[in-house]
C-alpha cells in the first residue's frame, strides 16, 4: 500500500469516528432536552397542584359568602330594594370564583340526580330521581373537569310508588 493511500484509510477512518461520536452526542443532548422538557412538566403541574391547594381555604370562605348573600336574596324576594344590591355582591362573588378556575356547575330543576354533580339534602314529592329544586350551587375546577364542590338539590321522590311499597 502507498503512503498516500494509507493517509486516505486513516483519514476516512477518523473521519467514521469523528462521525459516529458526532452522532452519539447529538443522542445525548436530545435525550438530556427530553429530561429536561419532562420536568420542566412536571414542575408546572406540582405548582398548579400547590396553587389549587392554596386556593381551597379561599374558595371555602367565598362559597360560603355566595351561599349566604343568595340565600338572603331568595328569602327577601319581591320588592325589597336590598335584592338586587344582594343578587350583584352573589354575582361578584362568582366572577371572584371563577378567577380562581372554580365555574359554576349548570344545574337545574328537572335534570336526573348524578350523585358525582348532586349532594342531596332532602327528598320531596316529584318526579323520582329528578331534582326538584337547587338549595346550593355546585362548582368545578374547569382546566381539570373536576368537581371541587357538589350542588346542593332536593330530589323528588314518587309518593305514590313509595306507598304501594308500603
Amino acid at each position: 500500500m502507498l503512503p498516500e493511500q494509507d493517509e486516505e484509510v486513516d483519514l476516512e477512518n477518523g473521519l467514521a469516528r469523528l462521525t459516529e461520536q458526532v452522532s452519539r452526542e447529538h443522542e445525548r443532548a436530545a435525550h438530556r432536552e427530553q429530561i429536561i422538557d419532562r420536568l420542566h412538566a412536571e414542575n408546572q403541574d406540582l405548582r398548579r397542584g400547590l396553587l389549587q391547594e392554596a386556593l381551597t381555604p379561599v374558595r371555602s370562605g367565598l362559597y360560603r359568602l355566595y351561599d349566604t348573600v343568595t340565600r338572603e336574596a331568595a328569602r327577601r324576594e319581591g320588592a325589597d330594594p336590598v335584592v338586587p344590591l344582594l343578587e350583584a355582591i352573589a354575582e361578584e362573588v362568582a366572577e371572584v370564583l371563577a378567577r380562581t378556575g372554580a365555574e359554576r356547575l349548570e344545574v337545574s330543576p328537572g335534570d336526573p340526580y348524578d350523585p358525582a354533580l348532586h349532594r342531596p339534602l332532602r327528598t320531596e314529592p316529584g318526579e323520582d330521581g329528578r331534582i326538584v329544586a337547587v338549595v346550593s350551587d355546585g362548582f368545578r375546577l374547569a382546566e381539570q373537569d373536576r368537581v371541587l364542590r357538589k350542588a346542593g338539590v332536593v330530589i323528588g321522590r314518587n309518593v305514590q310508588q313509595s306507598e304501594e311499597n308500603d
